[in-house]
């Protein structure tokens, strides 16, 4: 999947934004630094503590892993931040599911948080997999479909001031961008990979 210079350096400096804001709590106090997310905190820190480590790391790695030069000449290296990134998709997957059981935007959120929260650990497991069976080319394919879903991540962040802007307070806005924040991005990478190979 070849992408232009501009969506790659987006892509690339998003993601990195995103991470790094999301490590905000290492400075502020958790209530301050994730306002609006007292329910998760006080209900289930563990597995909100564990989401906020892990998934801004699956977010940097994945961004690195899409590097031909990295590719070509450190494979081992690859290979390793290969493993680190599936890692941080099951710790913030598994997590991430936890918390979709109480989303503050009830069941239709829940759903599309959770549902999120499964596709990710089992398209990057599939990806995985065919890394393993040295099917190269489909690995690659996988590898973009689990990105899509990591980079859910950026675009969550992208539609919140939208609807916060429009005067939609964060309940009601999870409920919209539980689904907007993943959906899209698997359409439009799976249009493209169609596309390809047509």
């Amino acid at each position: 999947m070849t992408l232009s210079r501009p969506t790659i350096w987006f892509i690339a400096t998003t993601s990195l934004l995103v991470a790094l804001l999301s490590y905000r709590f290492l400075a502020l106090d958790l209530m301050q630094a994730f306002a609006g997310m007292e329910q998760h905190i006080l209900n289930r820190k563990t597995a909100f503590l564990a989401h906020i480590t892990a998934s801004p790391i699956a977010l940097v790695l994945g961004v690195l892993q899409f590097s031909s030069h990295l590719r070509r000449r450190r494979p081992r290296l690859h290979r390793l931040l290969g493993r680190l990134y599936a890692l941080a998709i099951l710790v913030g997957g598994v997590s991430g599911l936890i918390m979709a059981f109480g989303a503050i935007g009830g069941p239709v959120a829940g759903w599309g948080f959770g549902l999120l929260a499964v596709l990710w650990i089992g398209v990057t497991a599939r990806a995985i997999r065919l890394a393993m069976q040295r099917r190269i080319a489909d690995h690659r394919r996988w590898m973009m479909r689990s990105f899509a879903l990591t980079f859910a991540a950026v675009t969550l962040r992208l539609y919140l001031p939208v609807f916060m802007a429009s005067g939609v307070d964060y309940a009601t806005a999870s409920i919209y961008v539980a689904w907007l924040c993943w959906v899209p991005n698997l359409l439009i990478v799976e249009y493209v990979l169609r596309r390809e190979t047509a």
